[in-house]
């Protein structure tokens, strides 16, 4: 049993260093590319909105129409 523990603890203590390791080779994006990209996001989002409900909008008009 202790055996088993120790083992476990092993494995948890290579996987934070490994997961460290990645962490630092990452590069983390500027500020200004972040509010870019997020400003990108918003507007896909509302475009997209406006399509479905667009789109939604007309087809509950025709299906009125032909019933």
């Amino acid at each position: 049993m202790k055996d088993k523990v120790k083992l476990w603890v092993g494995k948890v203590v290579t996987f934070g260093a490994e997961v460290r390791m990645e962490v630092v080779k990452s590069t983390w994006p500027s500020r200004a590319e972040l509010i870019e990209s997020t400003v990108v996001i918003l507007l896909s989002v509302v475009v997209l909105s406006l399509f479905v409900g667009v789109s939604d909008g007309l087809i509950s008009f025709l299906v009125k129409r032909l019933f």
